[in-house]
């Protein structure tokens, strides 16, 4: 009984540091399906980033990204010129790059950044 108390305790004090977090600002950084990763598209002001190389970009890729390579010698430059207040919607070809640059947007101060799971491989 006192474990199971214990454990409900640690439950609660966890569920609300998550949602003080957030409410106080706390970035978000999120994997996502498909399904979700559409819905995001339509929000206001997003920001789709495709970190696929150019020859990968140029053989097919989602409507409105733009492109910058995440192994780019301009890969930093380039991400610090977006709005880092805006959400940001990441990804590669399978979701291995994307999700270190969304660990780099995260660590660069973005407040909510979303990188989707497969990458253009489950897209298409």
């Amino acid at each position: 009984m006192r474990t199971l108390f214990i454990a409900f305790i640690l439950f609660f004090v966890t569920a609300c540091t998550t949602t003080s977090n957030n409410a106080l600002g706390q970035a978000i950084n999120k994997k996502v399906e498909k399904a979700e990763f559409s819905k995001l598209m339509k929000k206001s002001g997003v920001q789709l980033i495709d970190v696929r190389t150019t020859r990968e970009f140029s053989n097919g890729f989602i409507a409105g990204a733009k492109n910058i390579d995440y192994n780019g010698d301009s890969f930093e430059k380039q991400i610090k010129k977006l709005n880092k207040n805006k959400p940001v919607l990441v990804y590669c070809a399978a979701g291995g790059r994307s999700e270190n640059a969304a660990e780099l947007l995260k660590e660069w101060g973005f407040k909510e950044v979303y990188d989707l799971i497969g990458g253009y491989n489950s897209w298409k």
